[in-house]
Order: C-alpha cells, then structure tokens, then sequence
C-alpha cells in the first residue's frame, strides 16, 4: 500500500509538473521559443509578380505634339509584408532593357544602342524600395532607388491599391503605379531637335505599372 501510495504521489507531481509547463508554454512562448512548433511561428508573407497579368509601360512626347508608347515585356518583382495593409512593404523590380518595345523595330534598335539604354553594357533597369507609405484611401507613396544604367537616383511612385482577393489558385493584390523621370538624369542623351526647336523625343517619361502580386 505504501508502494502504491508512493507511486500516486509521483504520478500526480509529474501531471501537475507537465500541466504547469504545458500552459506555461503557450502563455509565455519566450521562456521556452526554441521548442515552439512551426505552426506558431508567423513571418512576413512574401509575394511575387504574376507577370500574366502585369505591365509596365511609358510614355514620351514626340515632336512635341504627340506622344510615344513603350512597354518592358520581361521584369520581375518581389514583395515582403508583415501588416495587412501592406504599409511596412520592402519592394523590388528588374526589367530587361533588351525586352523594351514601341511597336517599331528602327526604335526599338535605337532605344538599346548607346544614345539611350546601352542595353549591352546595362541590360537590367532595378528598383529598390525605401519605404511605402499609407495616405489612406487605398492611396500610397513608394519611394525608392531607381537605376537605369549606371545612374541611381531616389524616385517617388504614386500608387494605387485595388485590392486584395483569393481566386485562380491563389491571393493576389492590385496595384497601379506612376511616377515620371527626366530621361537626361539617366543619361538617356540622345538629343535631336526639331526645325522648330523642340525636342524630337521629350525629356520627361511617364511610367505606369499595373501589378497584380501573387502571395507565396
């Protein structure tokens, strides 16, 4: 009996022992973090560009009284964030310069050659993002370091979310994007002028990107 008595002692110390560490865990996961499940563990969500349903586009006054339309058919991008309204986002982007198009091979050739892009020696434009802040209204300012051959430069992005959705196999987020920069800041020199002394193509670049971002 007495064994027995003992024994129920034991058995009833390690219950209690094991109930109070158990509750202890979950209450206050610091004391004993190395041992929390992966389950409880959250970090920032990741997300990447689903390049289906993404452009990036431009546009350059022509002869002063019209205007010009680009696009990069190939880029990439990422997206981290931790908070659901996206406002602690880090941002990058690559666009291949060899990837530019305005629908006319001759300008085209001479957008990659040395008066402008130089996409042998610089074939990637890159984004780097320094912060994205929240206006309200679904209305943000991404500011960030934009390089384009061999020039970087902070630039500020006036951005637009659309919203946020789970459907064709996963969660996507809408954004639009535009901003404009002076070619001539880049060294994007070619600088031919018209009779009437205006530029052939304008100084300043209008770019818009429609970015649906895929969660990881």
């Amino acid at each position: 009996m007495k064994r027995i008595a003992l024994f129920s002692a034991v058995a009833g110390t390690f219950i209690v022992s094991s109930a109070f560490t158990i509750t202890g865990y979950y209450k206050n996961p610091i004391v004993n973090k190395t041992a929390i499940p992966a389950t409880f563990v959250q970090g920032p969500a990741k997300w990447t560009i689903d390049k289906p349903h993404t452009n990036v586009r431009f546009s350059v006054a022509h002869l002063v009284v019209s205007d010009v339309d680009g696009s990069f058919k190939s880029f990439d991008g990422s997206m981290t964030s931790s908070k659901p309204d996206f406002s602690d986002a880090t941002i990058s982007f690559t666009a291949d310069v060899n990837s530019v198009s305005t629908d006319n091979e001759q300008r085209d050739k001479h957008l990659k050659s040395d008066d402008f892009f130089n996409a042998e020696k610089f074939p990637r434009i890159k984004f780097v993002s320094k912060s994205f802040n929240a206006l309200g209204n679904n209305k943000y300012i991404l500011a960030g370091d934009l390089t384009i051959r061999d020039i970087t430069k902070t630039v500020s992005f006036d951005v637009t979310y659309g919203g946020t959705v789970t459907a064709m196999g996963g969660t996507h987020a809408g954004f639009k994007a535009k901003t404009s920069i002076n070619r001539f800041d880049y060294n994007l020199k070619w600088n031919a002028a018209t009779e009437a002394g205006g530029l052939v193509a304008g100084k300043d670049v209008y770019i818009t990107l429609n970015i649906d971002m895929k969660k990881m």
